[in-house]
């Protein structure tokens, strides 16, 4: 079985974990961002991927920093690989020797072009006519990882944030299919 820990937060990372269910990966748990209180009321809310794994009975974990329970925990799950999208936070060598295959990122840029938090963001400040996804391994350093591929696709001049952000995820889930199929029957190519 292609056993796969999904690392992620936002809405952003839903199209990924969907893909992953929808594709027949055996998603043996969520690893998320603690809820937060949102609103003037400050009602907890969890974060999207949360309530996305609970809909489809996927056990989740949610730390606020990874220690060594949690680590334990990931180790427990015996994930072949983890992936992650838009998780918000470093992952640890620790946790990156675990799976066999290592930890496989979602990342909203053509890399090496915005590196960090915010990659989307950049593309539309600085007025870019093109982006896309780029599906890598995980190092320690950010976004520095080997390549596994990338996909592009054009901003429109009408383009707003949102909408490009909707087309990445999107875009994202099904280049992260691709390079995980490719990842698990050993043809990858790393660069």
């Amino acid at each position: 079985m292609r056993r796969v820990l999904f690392a992620g937060t936002p809405d952003f990372a839903l199209p990924s974990l969907e893909a992953l269910v929808r594709h027949g990966y055996e998603v043996v748990g969520v690893l998320t961002q603690p809820d937060k209180p949102q609103t003037r009321k400050m009602i907890m809310t969890p974060p999207p991927v949360k309530v996305a794994a609970e809909k489809y009975g996927i056990p989740v974990l949610q730390f606020a920093k990874v220690r060594k329970e949690g680590v334990e925990a990931i180790r427990a799950l015996e994930p072949d690989v983890i992936v992650t999208a838009a998780y918000g936070q470093i992952i640890s060598q620790e946790i990156i020797d675990i799976p066999r295959l290592g930890v496989i990122n979602v990342h909203g840029s053509l890399l090496p072009a915005y590196r960090g938090a915010c990659p989307i963001q950049m593309a539309m400040i600085n007025g870019d006519k093109e982006t896309g996804v780029t599906i890598m391994r995980t190092a320690l350093k950010v976004d520095s990882g080997d390549i596994i591929l990338q996909r592009s696709i054009p901003i429109g001049d009408d383009e707003s944030l949102e909408s490009l952000f909707d087309r990445l995820a999107v875009l994202g889930a099904y280049a992260l299919i691709e390079a995980l199929d490719k990842v698990f029957d050993g043809t990858a190519v790393y660069t």
